[in-house]
């Protein structure tokens, strides 16, 4: 038999079936994890641990249906169908039964301390108890879903975004850092996981939980923040909670307000029209912590439970009374000490022909950059 193993599949991803009887029920079982997931729709109703094929007599992978279910099934040797193992304690198959194709299926087992291994010649064994709950839960034509993915991540009911990476028991998946970096990206937290981290999750291969961090959508006077392009950097737009700080994606709400901020690499602080406040850089992505949204840009707010009871970061700007002020001529002669930064969404005006012949060239600073100071030149090199 030619087994197929979905190598780079990551994420379990619910599969579309036809609206039967029970078409909204489905079993995905991870070959990597020896785990079974039991869905109705979207919500997961269990989690059951598994004994499957050996290395030499894997469990195929494939997409599946159960074909047909049996209480108390006897066992026949495949090696010598004439011996057969009436139902009871020393049955192999346990008191249930499951076919999804051929040979193969999901029963018991009178050992219970194989679950969690590589031990049988294919089938899906369970703990008695387990396939008992989920024989009466299910009927004939429920999808299972087989797979073999050595990393999977996903978001838990408590919005923590949570990696694994288990053994590769099977020997046939090789996982790299860049894999793992692929799959974290579209949650919106791989800043907060470094490379070093990931790698030695790798290594270790423990299946062990890792959480990342909580993260959450941001909108701003009625507008979501997107993920913005700058400085040939994709800047994400999700707000993360972790460590017991609230990570606000600075550059995506700067661009829904417009607002030019100058960002001091040395200080790790960020600074607008309206104040300073602390920068975390994480990857070349940067933050402010949300507390602090109204010093940075005069807006208040937090994290909310919207209509759909999901919960997302919205803030609305604060009016300000601006008094009439006439603002002193700038003194050309004034030392320069700082370099403004320019909006990372906005191109610089054209300037006309007249303009350009008119004034002096200067060299474009880049968006978001660290500042530097500017000398006049001296004399001496003036006069040269």
């Amino acid at each position: 038999m030619k087994i197929f193993y979905g190598v780079m599949a990551i994420i379990f991803f619910l599969t579309s079936f036809s609206a039967t009887a029970q078409a909204e029920k489905k079993i995905f079982i991870n070959a990597a994890s020896r785990l079974m997931l039991f869905y109705d729709g979207n919500t997961r109703l269990a989690m059951y641990h598994l004994g499957l094929g050996k290395v030499s007599t894997p469990t195929p992978t494939g997409y599946y249906k159960i074909s047909t279910k049996e209480i108390d099934p006897p066992w026949i040797d495949p090696s010598d169908p004439e011996y057969e193992v009436p139902s009871g304690p020393d049955n192999p198959l346990g008191y249930r039964w499951m076919q999804i194709s051929g040979n193969y299926g999901i029963h018991g087992t009178n050992r219970p301390e194989s679950i969690g291994g590589y031990v049988s010649n294919g089938c899906i064994r369970m703990n008695e108890r387990d396939v008992e709950e989920l024989f009466d839960a299910v009927e004939v034509g429920t999808p299972v879903e087989i797979t073999y993915n050595r990393v999977v991540v996903e978001k838990n009911s408590d919005d923590d975004v949570v990696y694994y990476i288990y053994p590769d028991g099977y020997g046939i998946q090789d996982v790299t850092v860049e894999d793992v970096t692929k799959w974290l990206e579209p949650f919106g937290v791989l800043p907060f996981e470094s490379e070093y981290d990931i790698s030695q999750k790798i290594e270790a291969s423990d299946g062990e939980p890792t959480f990342v961090g909580k993260p959450y959508n941001v909108e701003v006077n009625g507008t979501l923040a997107e993920p913005t392009d700058a400085n040939n950097t994709r800047f994400f737009a999700k707000a993360v909670l972790r460590d017991g700080i609230s990570y606000l994606p600075v550059v995506p709400v700067a661009k829904i307000l417009r607002m030019k901020l100058e960002w001091n690499k040395t200080e790790a602080s960020l600074k607008s029209r309206f104040g300073k406040v602390i920068c975390y850089e994480r990857k070349g992505q940067l933050y402010c912590n949300a507390d602090d949204a109204m010093i940075l840009f005069n807006i208040e707010g937090g994290l909310q439970t919207g209509d759909d009871g999901k919960k997302i970061f919205r803030f609305k700007s604060v009016p300000q009374s601006t008094p009439s002020v006439v603002k002193p001529k700038e003194d050309k002669k004034r030392k320069k000490t700082k370099t403004e930064v320019e909006k990372p969404f906005e191109e610089p005006e054209e300037k006309s022909e007249s303009e350009e012949e008119t004034q002096p060239k200067e060299k474009a600073r880049p968006a978001l950059d660290e500042q530097t100071e500017m000398q006049p030149e001296s004399k001496e090199a003036a006069n040269s």
